[in-house]
């Protein structure tokens, strides 16, 4: 029924059309919907299509020609997708845009990744992994494998790597069956599932599904355990998210802004401050840094550290100015204000010869007894054609800082570490269920020659 007016005040069906649908353009798609229940005038009104072309495009990313794939109009196309989403529409934008960035930055960049990952799920193949592990997948997560359902198990993973002499990582985003295989219910890592998995390591990073021994729902880690302790189910954690969302956009972000670098085909991850650069003359030095969890323990305090240094001689140098690396010096400086000086030649057992243009770059690792540190020095180069000439080149000072990281309830309560005095039943269902993927014994603490 038309909404009437007294006399002398003007009714809603004597309003002028242009200003009530301008006014709707602010309303959001529930108070959209709601409205076309105030009157016949307004259910006409608010069925207007450029009202709900706004809506299309803000909650699930479609554009003019999906609208003419559909062959629809804007409202029934936003009623389609929110029928089959809806329950997603807290989160689908963000996490469809974020994939779609990924996938266009990998498609220019190393386009055989993208050929590892595997189609979306459905509602009821989610129901039945959450049947099976009895417990609920947070709702940003179930959005993301509705678009994606992972990766399959390759190399290099589409989670990142990392490559030092003796030491390679490359982790895969795990999809939903694999990852439900992985699923805890030992102590240590109660009600955790892995995200992601790296084939040469067995590290994974795992999402807690629960609020039990410590941790947040949807908090998402790397688990740590502690070197010192009797029990190996005392587990601390190097957080990465406190949600899906937060962990995947976060990650994206860093590969599409170029901050992770792209090195041989594969996303490395390490982190590039443009503040760590210094030119000392024709020479610019420049360096990026990356923690490594899995080589890094929280008790007893041992951080692992990899860096990638650049050394470039600019273009425009004269060839009299060709010169070669002769030696390094650091200066290493922990959070406590500890101070230890390093002088080697060479660097990783290398003397690059710099002509104008060319760079060279190499990558070393150290480790520190606190979750932050920091290095600076300089190289000693000479001239080539000037042998006896020699000078130094500034290496920019740059930090290094662990994942913020949690300890274990056995420390935080000053627990006893005896596993004697356990008395959580044992379960081996997951072990059965897959033995040999995700094995949580703690990883050898890394060893790397000191700064190189």
């Amino acid at each position: 029924m038309a909404a009437r007016a007294g006399p002398g005040v003007l009714g809603l069906e004597l309003l002028p059309t242009e200003p009530i649908l301008l006014i709707l353009r602010f309303l959001n798609y529930k108070d959209l919907g709601s409205c076309r229940s105030v009157c016949r005038r307004f259910y006409h009104l608010c069925s207007h299509d450029p009202l709900w072309k706004k809506h299309c495009k803000r909650h699930w990313l479609l554009s003019e020609d999906d609208k003419v794939k559909h062959n629809v109009c804007w409202m029934e196309l936003f009623r389609q997708f929110y029928c089959d989403l809806g329950q997603y529409i807290d989160h689908y934008a963000e996490l469809k845009q974020a994939w779609e960035n990924l996938k266009k930055y990998l498609g220019q960049k190393c386009p055989r990744m993208i050929t590892s990952l595997n189609v979306g799920l459905t509602e009821q193949e989610m129901e039945a992994v959450e049947e099976r592990i009895q417990f609920s997948l947070p709702k940003d997560y179930r959005c993301s494998l509705r678009i994606h359902n992972g990766q399959r198990l390759v190399v290099p993973g589409l989670m990142g790597s990392m490559a030092l002499s003796s030491h390679y990582r490359s982790e895969d985003l795990l999809d939903i069956d694999t990852a439900a295989g992985g699923f805890q219910q030992r102590k240590g890592l109660m009600h955790c599932l892995p995200l992601t998995f790296c084939i040469h390591t067995g590290l994974s990073q795992y999402m807690a599904l629960d609020e039990v021994e410590g941790r947040k729902p949807c908090e998402i880690f790397y688990h740590c355990v502690d070197q010192m302790a009797s029990d190996p189910s005392v587990v601390d954690m190097f957080l990465t998210g406190s949600s899906f969302t937060d962990w995947f956009t976060t990650f994206v972000n860093n590969v599409t802004s170029g901050r992770y670098p792209i090195i041989r085909d594969q996303i490395f991850r390490y982190i590039h401050d443009e503040r760590c650069v210094a030119q000392t003359g024709d020479i610019i030095i420049s360096v990026s840094t990356s923690f490594l969890p899995e080589l890094s323990s929280v008790h007893p305090p041992h951080y692992f550290f990899s860096y990638r240094i650049r050394i470039e001689m600019v273009k425009d140098a004269s060839p009299d100015d060709v010169c070669q690396l002769d030696s390094r010096y650091w200066k290493i400086t922990n959070e406590n204000g500890d101070v230890e000086e390093v002088q080697g030649s060479g660097v990783v057992g290398e003397f690059p010869v710099l002509h104008p243009g060319t760079v060279h770059e190499y990558t070393s690792c150290t480790t520190f007894t606190t979750p932050l540190g920091y290095m600076e020095g300089y190289y000693t180069f000479h001239h080539l054609s000037r042998k006896r000439t020699t000078f130094n080149v500034a290496i920019p000072r740059f930090y290094m800082q662990c994942l913020p990281s949690r300890a274990s309830t056995a420390h935080q309560n000053g627990r006893s570490l005896d596993p004697s005095r356990d008395d959580t039943p044992p379960s081996d269902c997951n072990d059965r269920q897959n033995p040999n993927l995700f094995v949580n014994f703690p990883a050898a603490l890394g060893r790397c020659p000191r700064h190189t």
